[in-house]
């Protein structure tokens, strides 16, 4: 079957991932659809988040609310890294308030098994009409979908410390303590990875997202060692899908080299490291996406425009930047400030 996806030749979003000039520079917010919104609060139903996401109809719903009401120039798709987790029956919920929480926290070699292969036809086949539903609604508006997955590191910082964590003590701990454990728990999650973000493009997301949003408590050296390997393997997997790939971290501003020679064509940049800091650590090599701090959101609407220039003047016309957020959108944010981010950006200069 021939999918049809936004042309990459004249997409924004698509084209400055390649760092290539576009009629404007694009925009997009991660956690742009959830929380923030009130369409979202009168559609999300009762019980987890996980009960929404395995809903075909209902994501791909929430995936296009932000679409319709800011004008963005991606989407992406309504779902959680711990999906596929909770897909192969390990034990994982999303506790509200909380975040990803598990009864039984990975501790030995007998909690690999419970992390089996995954099948994509019945284990994920929730989120792939999802992605169908999407694509065949985005597709006419050129709107390109992002599909993503979570990075080992994070994913096993969710496993190990059986919550959200400050210090990833335990996690720490078992990777220099138990190294060899440590890689084979990683490989199980570097192929739960490309198995979700391979079924995603298979089902006509345009691009995909790596998100290691916690790799930023590790030494640089110890990214490389522990880390690096297994992140690589999941980009090297997208390699001949012919999608631009992006990887994002918080905090990571120390390991932005190492993180743009994982593979992918894009990096993340939180909004602690200056763009023109981060093109010159990534050497050029990659395009960036980011990085407004998302509490800017909250401000009041002069500090919000300056702000929103004071990144376009950061990234100083360079064709390779997608704006975003340093983070996802906070929760309490005025969805009317992130159209006002919108409009900005877009009403900015041609990318020369």
């Amino acid at each position: 079957m021939t999918l049809l996806r936004p042309d990459p030749d004249t997409t924004p979003f698509l084209l400055a991932a390649r760092q290539l000039p576009a009629e404007r520079i694009p925009v997009w917010f991660m956690r742009q659809a959830g929380r923030s919104l009130p369409e979202y609060k009168r559609v999300r139903g009762e019980g987890t988040i996980l009960d929404a996401i395995a809903d075909p109809e209902r994501a791909a719903e929430i995936t296009l609310q932000p679409v319709r009401r800011y004008g963005v120039d991606a989407a992406i798709l309504f779902s959680d890294i711990v999906t596929p987790i909770w897909a192969s029956g390990f034990g994982i919920d999303i506790a509200a308030g909380v975040g990803p929480v598990c009864e039984r926290p990975f501790a030995s070699p007998a909690d690999l098994e419970r992390l089996r292969p995954l099948d994509p036809s019945t284990d994920l086949d929730f989120q792939t009409k999802t992605v169908e539903l999407l694509v065949a609604e985005l597709t006419p508006l050129g709107v390109p979908l992002i599909g993503f997955a979570g990075a080992p590191f994070t994913l096993a910082s969710y496993l190990i410390e059986g919550r959200p964590s400050r210090d990833y003590a335990k996690v720490k701990a078992l990777m220099h303590g138990q190294p060899e454990l440590w890689h084979r728990l990683c490989a199980r999650l570097a192929d739960l990875a490309i198995t979700t973000l391979t079924a995603q493009v298979q089902a006509g997301a345009s691009a995909i997202q790596l998100f290691d949003s916690w790799a930023g408590a590790l030494r640089p050296e110890h990214y490389r060692e522990f880390v690096m390997p297994h992140s690589s393997r999941i980009m090297a997997a997208m390699a001949d899908l012919g999608i631009p790939r992006i990887h994002f971290g918080i905090n990571t501003g120390e390991l932005l080299s190492p993180m743009a020679d994982v593979g992918a064509e894009v990096v993340g940049v939180d909004w602690r490291t200056p763009l023109q800091v981060a093109r010159r650590r990534t050497g050029g090599r990659v395009a960036l996406q980011g990085n407004l701090d998302p509490a800017i959101i909250l401000a009041p609407r002069h500090v919000l425009d300056a702000e929103v220039q004071r990144v376009l003047d950061d990234n100083d016309g360079h064709p390779g930047h997608i704006f975003n957020l340093g983070h996802g959108v906070l929760p309490q944010s005025d969805p009317d400030q992130l159209l006002r981010v919108v409009e900005l950006v877009h009403a900015a200069s041609r990318v020369s």
